[in-house]
């Protein structure tokens, strides 16, 4: 599926949640493996790119 265009808005929130996840990445140990969750950021991220799927496909129909 292509990537769908992002609004300045949601190119920030994507833009912050990557930076957070290089943030937990730089602040892990790496003592037991590398055991930083970062679903909660990738779900995140998900929605976003949902919601401008969604928008999309709404502009596309008119």
């Amino acid at each position: 599926m292509a990537e769908p265009k992002l609004t300045a808005g949601e190119k920030a929130k994507v833009a912050w949640y990557v930076a957070r996840m290089a943030k937990r990445g730089i602040a892990d140990d790496r003592q037991y493996g590398g055991r930083v969750h970062q679903g909660d950021l990738e779900k995140k991220v998900e929605r976003v790119l949902d919601g401008a799927r969604k928008r999309e496909e709404r502009l596309t129909e008119k």
